[in-house]
């Protein structure tokens, strides 16, 4: 089971109004698959499959897909504030894929002071430079474990998540419930999804878009969900399960953004290999397509499968507002439409391919047939 982020000390509490922690969600398309036997160990440490307990937001069977993951040992590293202590872990997912989180602690006066940590930096190396470190590595200890891996690691989908716990107090500084501080807070907020040091230049439009979509279970919890980040208002013992909610969907955004550019590749050879008229190459083609089309069938199988949710859920909900937000929709559409096209493609070259054996074959009996006449007449001759 992951490890909940620790509760706010008493002491963090007075030296802040708001503590927590943030969340950096990294995912990695890094092979077309992985082989099924469960891992013992790697990076040196143990190999557990995840699992979360269940909460009155969602039932005690889970349905979610429960990947292997690891836990590296905590670093002290020098943030914006002072000394951190971050926490990071690693998720392997059974299409080709890593997770990589790390989770950063933070007490601060107000929300305005969190946009330091987008981009975070620990003196010359950055965050986003030290999951790559831990993803290669990853890739280099399993390469025998994964099937076709990358020949190099490619770009990551990131994603930041601003944990906050209870309890809020609006600007009277009187206790508040998520909502009500949410409201009185919005702008605040929307700077901090979009990275802008100074909230009060952005507009009341950009404000209602970038917070546009939240949900609310119980009055002290609160997500808050945009583009490139959210904001998670809650217990820190319940983070988790939002969290991972959270890293299916960015997951399945790299996941469609690698077999997109899969598709394009695979659209642009067939396209010039259509102009050459041999049949070696068109029989080459054929047989890419017909690998593609295979590919993408289990694919779609997999990434539906860990991504299932059953019933009207809050975490459901969420994870709606995540697809919605990172336009899985569309995505599905454009692949759909492109693997559409392949398969009209392959149509084609098959029913050239079989206009051209029928050709074969008639030219072949029109032969045989002028061959067996001339042999009657020679015969007949003697």
């Amino acid at each position: 089971m992951i490890a909940a982020v620790s509760q706010p000390k008493p002491a963090e509490r007075a030296k802040g109004r708001y503590a927590g922690a943030v969340v950096y969600i990294y995912a990695f398309d890094v092979a077309y698959d992985t082989a099924r036997q469960p891992l013992k160990q790697l990076l040196g440490q143990p190999v557990e499959q995840f699992s979360m307990d269940g909460s009155k937001r969602n039932p005690r069977q889970f349905f979610f897909y429960r990947p292997q993951m690891v836990r590296l040992p905590p670093v002290e590293r020098e943030g914006p504030f002072g000394p951190v202590r971050v926490e990071r872990a690693i998720k392997l997912l059974p299409v080709g894929a890593l997770s990589i989180t790390m989770r950063v602690p933070f007490s601060v006066q107000k929300v305005d002071e969190l946009v330091n940590y987008h981009d975070l930096k620990f003196g010359d190396c950055s965050l986003h430079e030290e999951a790559r470190r831990i993803a290669q590595d990853v890739v280099t200890e399993l390469k025998t474990h994964f099937i076709r891996p990358q020949a190099q690691l490619p770009e990551e989908e990131a994603y930041t998540v601003f944990c906050i716990a209870p309890p809020l107090s609006g600007r009277d500084g009187l206790p508040a419930s998520a909502e009500s501080w949410f409201q009185s807070h919005r702008r605040e907020i929307a700077a901090l999804l979009t990275q802008e040091s100074e909230s009060e230049r952005l507009s009341k439009q950009e404000s209602e878009e970038s917070t546009g979509r939240y949900l609310s279970y119980y009055d002290n919890d609160l997500v808050v969900i945009d583009w490139d980040a959210a904001l998670l208002v809650d217990e820190p013992q319940d983070f988790d399960e939002t969290l991972y909610i959270m890293e299916l969907a960015n997951l399945q955004l790299a996941e469609l953004e690698a077999y997109d550019r899969i598709l394009d590749n695979a659209l642009e050879r067939s396209y010039r290999d259509l102009a050459d008229r041999t049949l070696r190459s068109r029989a080459d083609t054929l047989r890419q397509l017909r690998e593609i089309r295979i590919d993408l069938a289990r694919f779609t199988d997999e990434l539906s499968n860990i991504t299932k949710f059953f019933g009207d859920w809050h975490l459901a909900r969420i994870y709606e507002r995540l697809a919605s937000r990172f336009h899985l929709g569309e995505w599905h559409r454009n692949i759909e439409g492109k693997l559409k096209t392949l398969a009209e493609l392959y149509q084609l070259l098959k029913q050239d391919q079989t206009n051209r054996w029928m050709m074969i074959l008639e030219v072949t009996v029109i032969l045989l047939f002028i061959i067996d006449l001339a042999v009657l007449i020679a015969g007949l001759k003697h």
